[in-house]
């Protein structure tokens, strides 16, 4: 698993934003409070995470996102587990892409 900073996040989405496929896996709470425009939200702590993973291409590169960064890099071992082979954990997560003001 590569893991960035939510810093170099905003910089691949300024110039990939249309191509990016980005997952949110905080509750529906916290995505409904403030996301990245076109995030995927599919809770980590809901009994069908697995199941709505299991759905995605796992050929794709997937940027992995949370409020920190715990969750994400545990949804990014979950998803290498069971065949992904290009997942992105972003470190910091939604407090650091909130605060960044690059």
């Amino acid at each position: 698993m590569e893991t960035i900073h939510a810093t170099d996040l905003h910089k691949i989405y300024e110039k990939q934003k249309d191509s990016l496929n980005l997952l949110d896996v905080r509750t529906i709470q916290e995505f409904d409070a403030g996301h990245i425009p076109e995030a995927l939200n599919i809770d980590i702590m809901e009994q069908s995470f697995t199941d709505e993973i299991a759905k995605l291409p796992k050929d794709k590169t997937y940027h992995v996102v949370c409020r920190s960064g715990g969750r994400s890099a545990s949804a990014c071992g979950y998803m290498e587990s069971i065949g992904f082979t290009d997942v992105i954990n972003i470190a910091g997560g939604m407090l650091d892409w909130e605060g960044d003001t690059e």
